[in-house]
C-alpha cells in the first residue's frame, strides 16, 4: 500500500469519536495524518464533544478529550495532502464561516482529492458551494442543508451504520458508520487492505 498524507480540519467541540477513531484508524493502516484548526498552530488542542444517542429528541453531548493538532493552519495547502476529512460534532456550523476553511476544501473538490464528511461535517460542504448534484449522508438534521444546497440527501438505510460514496466524495450519518465510512474512504485513496 502506498502511504498517503491525510488533513482532517477540526474545531473546538468536533466530535470526539469522529476526530480520534479516524485519524487513529488511518495512521493504523499507514497512512500519515494532519490535523488542522484555524488560528491555532501543532501542539495546540482543540476540545472534543462526545454526542450520544440516548433516547432524546436529539443526540446528548458530554465534555470529550483534548486533541492534539499536528500542524499549524496557515500552512496548510491542499496541494501536501490526498485527501481531507471533515469530522462532525459543533464545530463545523462555525469552521464554515471561515473564508479559508472554504476555499481549502475546494481546492480539495476542484482537484477531485477524495474527501470524507461525517455528520455534521457536510455543513462545511454546503457553505463551500460543492455538493451540487452529489448524492450525500450526514447526520438527519443537515439533510435540509444538503437539499437546498442542490445536493441529493441519502437517509441511513440501517440505522447510522452506513456511508455512500459519489464521486471524490464518501459520506456518513455520525460514528457508528466507521467501519463503512472509512473502508470506503480508503478505497478512493487507492489503499489496499487485506480481509
Amino acid at each position: 500500500m502506498s502511504q498517503k498524507k491525510i488533513l482532517f480540519l477540526v474545531g473546538d467541540f468536533v466530535e470526539d469519536y469522529e476526530i480520534m477513531v479516524p485519524f487513529q484508524m488511518l495512521l493504523m493502516v499507514g497512512h500519515l495524518c494532519d490535523a488542522a484548526c484555524p488560528e491555532k498552530k501543532a501542539g495546540d488542542t482543540v476540545a472534543t464533544a462526545i454526542h450520544d444517542f440516548e433516547g432524546h429528541q436529539t443526540y446528548s453531548e458530554k465534555p470529550g478529550h483534548r486533541f492534539r493538532l499536528t500542524v499549524d493552519f496557515d500552512s496548510v495547502t491542499d496541494q501536501h495532502y490526498d485527501g481531507l476529512v471533515l469530522p462532525g460534532g459543533r464545530a463545523p456550523e462555525y469552521l464554515r464561516l471561515n473564508p479559508q476553511v472554504l476555499e481549502l476544501v475546494r481546492q480539495f473538490h476542484n482537484a477531485n482529492k477524495p474527501i470524507a464528511a461525517i455528520c455534521h461535517g457536510p455543513q462545511i460542504l454546503v457553505a463551500a458551494g460543492v455538493l451540487t448534484g452529489k448524492t450525500c449522508s450526514c447526520y438527519p438534521a443537515v439533510a435540509p442543508d444538503v437539499e437546498v444546497a442542490g445536493g441529493n440527501y441519502s437517509a441511513p438505510s440501517d440505522g447510522f451504520d452506513s456511508a455512500i460514496t459519489d464521486g471524490n466524495l464518501v459520506s456518513a450519518p455520525a460514528w457508528p458508520a466507521h467501519p463503512a465510512w472509512m473502508r470506503q474512504f480508503l478505497e478512493l485513496l487507492g489503499s489496499k487492505i487485506q480481509p
